[in-house]
């Protein structure tokens, strides 16, 4: 899918473009958090009640593998 299509305004793009749009965002964010949350020290992990197992087991979910409360 070409850049400039994904900047476009939501209400210009067909309701199946603009649904893809949010999805591949999310997924996109999705992405950068788990690969952040690999990248934090056990001080800081501790202070949000994450243990090291747990972070790199969130990690290493599939980029597809989102939370149950986004599907709908």
């Amino acid at each position: 899918m070409p850049t400039r299509l994904l900047s476009l305004p939501r209400a210009l793009l067909p309701y199946g473009l603009g649904r893809l749009r949010s999805r591949l965002l999310a997924a996109s964010g999705l992405a950068r958090s788990r690969h952040s949350l690999r990248l934090l020290d056990d001080h800081l992990l501790c202070d949000i009640g994450l243990t090291r197992a747990e972070a790199l087991a969130e990690a290493d979910r599939a980029r597809w593998d989102a939370p149950t409360h986004w599907r709908s």
